[in-house]
């Protein structure tokens, strides 16, 4: 009796083991990335991700337990040094897969100053988030859903190698994903077609995949880094924009507010909202991708339509 439970234990053992072997550790830069990643690991695995909450993918620096994640993690997913500024040089010691996703064949990209609307920036110095320079890659890639099929077919086919014993369940995760996202893009079309030629303003550049996916284009885009307080004939100039365009939306993103809104729309017939490109602060799921877009998606209607 003691030797059948002695390999009873040894059986679950194996077992369990080999379940433990199977999850492969994926490690994503930024939250979104992260998403698509739990949408294609979903019933295998949790994926990791490197950003907290409201934390800036141009000018995070990276904690001893960060730069320990990215060392011992199996795949690693992240933008490109395009976004990610902050990581080639902890990236150089890095032997395990590594995929800068804005190299991947077939993705859709965009680059900065290709459309010939005119926009309203900030020249009040070099204290810009990133490089928004005409020609430079525009890597707020994510928002638009066609690259995201592409970014979780990488994965798959990344997760299907290390595991194969999965990759059934990786392919139809896939299938499922591509599913949803038909869904999604239906009704993101339908929600959105009636505000396409409403005019709203951003102060960050980073939605134009997701305009362009669905026939919006802002009216014009002020970049000014949060502690930029630009001078008063900048912001004279930027207040006559938006007199000209008269009732209108302008977007920030969270968590903060730049101080330029206030002074900027006072006595205005301006409505502020906000924009959340990275998908907030709720857990990593299946669904979080869809999720990222569909609120993107309603909270530019629920300001626009109202105008």
């Amino acid at each position: 009796m003691s030797r059948f439970f002695a390999l009873f234990v040894a059986f679950i053992a194996t077992v369990m083991m080999a379940q433990v072997q199977a999850e492969v550790r994926v490690l994503a830069s930024i939250k979104p990335l992260q998403q698509i990643a739990a949408a294609v690991q979903d019933g295998v695995g949790s994926p990791d991700v490197l950003l907290p909450p409201g934390a800036s993918p141009h000018h995070y620096a990276l904690r001893p337990s960060d730069v320990r994640k990215v060392s011992d993690v199996e795949l690693l997913y992240w933008i490109g040094p395009d976004m990610e500024g902050f990581l080639p040089r902890v990236l150089k010691g890095r032997s395990k897969t590594t995929v800068a996703v804005q190299d991947l064949p077939g993705l859709q990209l965009r680059h900065f100053g290709e459309d010939s609307h005119s926009h309203e920036h900030d020249d009040d110095g070099d204290e810009h988030d990133h490089d928004h320079r005409p020609g430079s890659l525009d890597a707020h890639l994510w928002l638009s859903s066609a690259n995201a099929r592409v970014i979780a077919a990488k994965m798959v086919a990344d997760l299907s190698a290390a595991d194969p014993a999965n990759a059934a369940r990786y392919q139809s995760n896939l299938k499922a994903f591509d599913a949803r996202l038909d869904a999604l893009d239906a009704r993101l079309q339908k929600r959105l077609a009636g505000i396409s030629g409403k005019p709203f303003f951003v102060f960050h550049e980073a939605f134009d995949y997701f305009e362009s996916a669905y026939g919006l284009k802002h009216t014009g885009v002020f970049s000014v880094a949060a502690e930029v307080q630009p001078g008063a004939q900048h912001v004279a100039a930027m207040r006559k924009r938006l007199q000209a365009v008269g009732k209108t939306c302008v977007f920030s993103e969270p968590p903060m507010r730049p101080r330029l809104a206030e002074t900027l729309t006072a006595g205005l017939p301006v409505t502020l909202a906000e924009l959340d490109a990275l998908g907030g602060t709720e857990p990593a799921s299946a669904q979080g991708y869809e999720q990222l877009l569909e609120k993107l998606g309603n909270d530019l209607a629920g300001c626009l339509e109202k105008l």
